[in-house]
């Protein structure tokens, strides 16, 4: 007797990802895979930064300077950058569960261990392996990926960077709380700071647990059970990686996420210092307004990637990268704005405006990712992520570090980067569907299938090993978009058999 397909709360395609996202949801695999996935990156967001919010006492009790802090931030960024990389190629490999809860359970005795930083040389320590955990951001968005079928991809990408990026702007506020409850008790300021750190740490470490024991990495199951049982293929390393490198959409991805991104993580480090120094508030009131910025990611990011599918249904993915291009322009636009206002209610107002558009870009960002490759899908979401770092990485160096430019001027000049560096958008171009200023290619092999089985060698093709890539072929045919989906191609009218 035939097996019956396995059964899903939600509805599904030809790969089992589900083509609706149904947020209150806790349904096993797809939302459950989303709740479990945004908690733990959301749980490594408050621990990358749970330091920023409390400079102004860490650095009294360690006595660091100015450039010791700045190079403490952009240590916190830095380790993510090679992280991330890495993180893609083991979700490749080992999938988004088991890869994810690894690094949060590797990561969490460091920010345990931020409670006995003693000079400047061990904060920045900290501060770096704890900035490790950011990578899960990666799997983040693979877990994602798998889970989601395109028509829903963008939304459920940008849903679950948001609600993660959250933490950044949490923490703005958790940290001062924990820190004042702590000091009420009766702890003197320079002993609650490092208890503090308790709080996150635990957070983070019962997240990873929660991963490994609930969550699924696939719709099918996780990858070690499917390999096993022959359902998956076991593919080589060198072969994921070099079609993932070698892939140019994936490095502008990269550099234009490391000026959305990476200028998140940016404000996300100096914001509360620069609102505490420039108009002399209260250690809590800065981190209350600098914790508006990260919490913008509650709905920003979301509507992002909300925003890329439902452009998409009308104008596929030139309709992506357009908007990619002038949401994150329009973000630069604001950043310049930001640096140059001198009140304490226009820089407010200007810079929530601000976070909404950069935060957005985000969201719209992993709206294509998931269609640049199928093979290399973790790579690609790794390089991407990674050019966030990256771009966090060189900002802060160029304009946060010392005193060379004052924190106004550096947030001008990153806005200027910003649109500079979203200019390369116009050179991605995906045959089947197009790009920003031409349409797609009139060629009879230019289409879907030829796109994504060209990362499969005729001996694994003979193996089955495409099959997904096949699928998935067949599911991103709305890329066209309504206008190119109601013309039939000549590549069409050839288009039988695929196996």
């Amino acid at each position: 007797m035939e097996a019956q397909p396995p059964k899903f709360a939600l509805p599904v395609d030809s790969e089992h990802k589900a083509t609706e996202f149904r947020l209150f949801s806790v349904a096993a695999p797809h939302m459950r895979a989303f709740h479990l996935s945004w908690v733990s990156f959301f749980a490594c967001f408050v621990s990358s930064f749970a330091a920023p919010p409390l400079i102004p006492i860490i650095r009294d009790n360690l006595n660091l300077t100015s450039t010791e802090i700045g190079n403490a931030g952009i240590a916190s960024v830095s380790g993510a950058v090679f992280a991330r990389v890495a993180m893609g190629t083991a979700c490749d490999l080992f999938g988004p569960r088991l890869a994810s809860a690894s690094l949060i359970l590797l990561t969490a005795p460091v920010v345990f261990c931020t409670s006995i930083a003693s000079s400047s040389t061990s904060f920045l320590l900290v501060r770096f392996f704890t900035g490790f955990s950011l990578a899960t951001f990666v799997s983040t968005q693979f877990w994602m990926s798998s889970m989601f079928s395109a028509p829903v991809v963008g939304t459920a990408n940008g849903v679950a960077g948001g609600w993660g990026n959250l933490g950044g702007g949490a923490t703005q506020l958790i940290m001062p709380l924990v820190f004042g409850v702590i000091r009420d008790m009766g702890a003197v300021k320079f002993t609650a700071w490092r208890i503090a750190f308790f709080i996150p740490a635990l957070f983070q470490t019962l997240s990873a647990f929660a991963v490994l024991i609930f969550g699924q990495d696939m719709p099918d199951g996780n990858f070690y059970e499917m390999k096993k049982s022959g359902e998956r293929a076991k593919d080589k390393f060198s072969w994921v990686f070099y079609y993932g490198i070698t892939n140019y959409r994936g490095w502008i991805l990269a550099l234009t996420y490391g000026y959305c991104f990476g200028v998140e993580l940016t404000v996300d480090n100096i914001i509360a210092e620069y609102f505490y120094d420039r108009f002399n508030l209260k250690l809590s009131t800065a981190g209350m307004i600098a914790a508006s910025f990260g919490l913008a990611n509650l709905f920003s990011r979301p509507g992002g990637g909300i925003l890329s599918d439902i452009v998409a249904k009308r104008f596929g993915m030139r309709g992506r990268l357009w908007t990619l291009w002038v949401v994150q322009t329009l973000g630069g636009v604001f950043c310049i704005i930001l640096g140059q206002v001198g009140s304490l209610s226009a820089s407010i107002v200007v810079m929530i405006i601000f976070s909404v558009f950069v935060q957005a870009a985000c969201g719209l960002t992993f709206g294509v990712v998931p269609f640049v490759s199928r093979r290399s899908l973790g790579v690609v979401s790794g390089m991407t992520g990674g050019g966030g770092n990256v771009g966090a990485v060189l900002t802060q160096l160029i304009f946060f570090r010392g005193s060379k430019y004052s924190k106004q001027t550096g947030i001008t000049l990153m806005g200027i980067m910003m649109i500079c560096c979203t200019l390369p958008l116009c050179l991605i171009y995906f045959p089947q569907w197009g790009g920003m200023f031409c349409g797609p290619s009139t060629k009879v092999n230019c289409k879907e299938e030829e796109y994504y089985l060209s990362e499969w060698k005729s001996n694994e093709k003979e193996k089955g090993f495409h099959i997904a890539s096949l699928k998935f072929a067949e599911n991103s045919v709305s890329e066209r978009g309504r206008k190119e989906d109601s013309v039939t191609r000549p590549s069409d009218e050839t288009s039988t058999a695929h196996v």
